[in-house]
């Protein structure tokens, strides 16, 4: 199945969705560079950060499973928030090296709703409030091992992490197990919008 599913959010947007053509598979040489939207509410993404923000017995963060809905249309593609889903408190693994490390029962709940239920999904935890947000070496380096598995259930979806912090996010997208690229808008709908473009890296400031 080539085609992303479609989204119904008209109220939050208000217009009614549209049908966009899927990404295609051409070689990397042959696709065009795409600007990589993210779209989620105010309310969902103050219930994400107040579940990361939660104490864990041993480990230093939490870690969760953002599901989204995606589409290619004129302006490039738009990833829209669905669900959200801790990781549970046995599912994390002691591991003084990093500061939250989930077991494979964790990941293996992660594969699971992508395959039953078609979404794209995405690893996400938070850092503390600074100027600069970006993934840490560690955190760039543990997304190779495992982001492109979710390909192997649920290929015609994109799929990546996000990094929060109290006032804005980062992410990186994978457009397929090959290509990877960074989020380029964050746009939070609210009583206003508001809109967190990426720097040329990938990373997001805000001024304190």
């Amino acid at each position: 199945m080539k085609k992303f599913l479609l989204w119904l959010y008209q109220t939050a947007f208000g217009k009614p969705a549209a049908v966009d053509k899927p990404l295609t598979s051409s070689a990397p040489s042959a696709v065009p560079a795409l600007r990589v939207t993210f779209r989620a509410t105010e309310a969902f993404l103050s219930r994400v950060r107040a579940d990361l923000e939660r104490r864990h017995a041993f480990a230093h963060e939490r870690v969760g499973f953002i599901t989204v809905r995606a589409a290619e249309g004129a302006e490039g593609v738009t990833l829209i928030t669905e669900d959200y889903y801790p990781v549970a408190d046995d599912d994390y693994v002691r591991d003084s090296s990093v500061g939250a490390m989930i077991g494979s029962e964790a990941l293996r709940k992660a594969l699971e709703l992508a395959l039953l239920k078609g979404v794209g999904v995405f690893h996400t935890h938070m850092h503390g409030l600074s100027r600069h947000l970006w993934f840490s070496g560690v955190d760039l380096r543990e997304q190779l091992k495992f982001v492109p598995d979710f390909f192997k259930v649920c290929p015609q979806m994109p799929h990546g992490a996000i990094v929060l912090n109290p006032k804005t996010a980062a992410g990186r997208v994978w457009l397929s197990p090959e290509r990877v690229v960074k989020i380029d808008e964050f746009s939070t709908i609210g009583p206003r919008l508001v809109i967190d473009r990426a720097a040329r890296d990938g990373s997001t400031e805000f001024y304190i």
